[in-house]
């Protein structure tokens, strides 16, 4: 029976990461994984994030072109993840860390199953994911999930998304950019929830007005296969025709069938309970990312932030893990991002107040682009909310001004480079970090 220092069970770009930190550090690592090295958990990203991967409907002249735009970029996904695989495969055999494919099941707290197989692990490290959930409805077997949708040759004409959280906005974002027809259907009464309700409520009115039929409080009850696409009936009697449905309505952790009681492991509705070491068993046994039951936002950058952090606990640091302030990004179209401290949040204490600023006229055709940003009583900034293009280039900067308690004194030296749209709008920002400002600053409620 094979024995390593570290076993990552899972895989994905973090753990990529934190193996091969391990290894170069001297470690035995081990990774298990039920599919070939290929990390396609960013597609959604990488096309929303580079507006150059497709080309506005409004371009076209006929419906092919759409067609054409969207089938780039999915022989560009597809290609992408090839090469991943076959680079990161030949940099694990140059490394000599292991990869067996397979699942995982813990025997205990040292020893793990694949198949036949059994290896022993000083360390071990669960990094399983989350998967798509799908409502409990009549008609279940005809819905289709985000990876469903990725993996599409060409783009439906009319699209249905149930739900209306960050995915559904994006790929309804998406689908409306090239030129297909989508309704939203909701249970709820509110969208993206995590972020600020003013500029959702934007991002809403955008949405209507490309084309989206966005309907709250219609909790769909059936969907049903017709002659030549699908009909999805709610509770109060609304029937929508459609071409596809995205059931877009949650994830849940990959916790079952790992052998978690075999190693003392316990879960919750979010996954994995661990302590502030990101131990799962209180000893030997980590768990990362979006399996983890945690406060903090479920992200790529946290995941990133805990794959370094696992990776040093087990090579010898013991501080508890202390999350910096990260941004969340919204990929639609405009842009909606968050960082820090929410308004909504600090609306109504007297430690904080609120400023809104427009930063529109900087950019070409973006008037409603705007921030509102939260600042404490020596006017550091501590929270960000921003709508516009630019919000997701704005909140990384940020983010740096925030950890960092950066002033308007700090600020001015860095901003003295060639102008750029982002340095212009970060000087918009210099007057209300500076103390001597706090009279005039304008006090907002969120």
């Amino acid at each position: 029976m094979i024995q390593y220092d570290v076993a990552f069970i899972g895989s994905g770009r973090a753990t990529w990461q934190a193996a091969i930190t391990l290894r170069k550090a001297g470690q035995s690592v081990v990774l298990i994984t039920k599919a070939p090295n290929a990390d396609s958990g960013n597609d959604t990203q990488r096309l929303l994030d580079d507006p150059t991967l497709i080309t506005p409907v409004a371009q076209h002249q006929d419906s092919q072109t759409t067609d054409l735009s969207w089938q780039s970029f999915t022989a560009d996904k597809r290609q992408v993840n090839a090469a991943l695989s076959d680079q990161m495969t030949a940099r694990f055999a140059q490394l000599g860390i292991a990869v067996i494919h397979g699942t995982g099941i813990l025997m205990g707290q040292h020893m793990i199953q694949i198949g036949k197989q059994k290896i022993l692990a000083i360390n071990i490290v669960l990094g399983t994911g989350q998967h798509a959930t799908k409502p409990e409805i009549a008609g279940k077997e005809f819905l289709h999930d985000r990876q469903d949708f990725l993996s599409l040759d060409r783009l439906p004409a009319h699209l249905t998304i149930i739900g209306a959280g960050v995915m559904a906005l994006e790929f309804a974002s998406l689908a409306l950019q090239l030129g297909t027809m989508v309704t939203i259907l909701t249970h709820g009464s509110r969208a993206a929830k995590a972020f600020a309700p003013r500029y959702v409520t934007k991002l809403l009115i955008h949405l209507r007005a490309a084309g989206a039929d966005i309907r709250f409080h219609e909790p769909v009850k059936t969907v049903a296969a017709t002659t030549d696409g699908y009909t999805v009936t709610t509770e109060s009697g609304l029937t929508v025709q459609t071409d596809y449905v995205l059931a877009a309505t949650g994830r849940h952790p990959n916790v079952s069938r790992l052998g978690l009681e075999n190693a003392g492991i316990h879960t919750n509705r979010q996954g994995i309970i661990v302590d502030d070491h990101l131990r799962a068993n209180g000893a030997n046994i980590y768990a990362i990312g979006n399996v983890v039951a945690k406060s903090v936002a479920k992200l790529t950058t946290t995941t990133t932030f805990e794959a370094n952090y696992i990776a040093a606990q087990i090579l010898g640091k013991t501080a508890a893990i202390s999350y910096p302030t990260t941004p969340s990004v919204l990929l639609t179209l405009p842009r909606i991002a968050q960082v820090g401290m929410r308004a909504a949040e600090a609306a109504g204490n007297t430690n904080y107040h609120i400023v809104r600023v427009p930063y529109g006229k900087r950019l070409k055709g973006e008037t409603a682009a705007e921030m509102t940003v939260v600042l404490d009583n020596t006017q550091h900034l501590v929270g960000a909310d921003l709508y516009g293009m630019a919000a997701p280039d704005l909140a990384t900067i940020l983010t740096m001004v925030i950890n960092q308690r950066l002033t308007a004194t700090d600020l001015t030296p860095m901003l003295s480079a060639l102008p750029t749209p982002i340095q212009g709008i970060l000087e918009t920002l210099l007057p209300y970090l500076t103390p001597a400002m706090t009279e005039n600053v304008v006090r907002l409620d969120a």
